[in-house]
């Protein structure tokens, strides 16, 4: 069971993959050399995922639900950020998470986070009704 100010802590290493630049899909799109929102998000999620998994059964797994976040301050490639997500309250079936993001020099971003529970085969089932025929 999770109780109000729990937390969870998870780092990454930026690399090439987690940079802005990586994003774009052509020459005429140009984003700099500095830590993505996707995947500073993509910690976020990880480190509230992280809090859940003590309470999944077989086949159960957490999904992101609901994100709002700010991405304030550049992170460079090859500083370490952390992701520090502390669990808030349960409403209805949702999961909800603050989350601040800092690297070396101080916080990065910070936002709210909700997760839902679910049966890996239920979601996966549904993506699958939804593939194009």
């Amino acid at each position: 069971m999770l109780n109000s100010g729990d937390s969870a802590r998870l780092q990454m290493l930026v690399s090439a993959p987690d940079l802005a630049a990586a994003y774009g899909d052509s020459t005429t799109e140009s984003y700099p050399e500095v830590l993505s929102s996707p995947a500073m998000l993509g910690l976020m999620e990880r480190a509230c995922a992280r809090l859940l998994a003590p309470m999944l059964g077989d086949g159960e797994m957490s999904v992101g639900a609901r994100v709002e976040f700010t991405h304030f301050s550049p992170t460079p490639l090859g500083a370490t950020i952390e992701a520090v997500a502390t669990f808030d309250r349960k409403e209805g079936g949702l999961y909800w998470f603050y989350v601040v993001v800092t690297d070396g020099a101080g916080e990065v971003g910070r936002g709210k986070h909700a997760r839902a529970i679910v049966r890996r085969h239920d979601i996966e089932g549904k993506a699958c009704s939804k593939k194009a025929v």
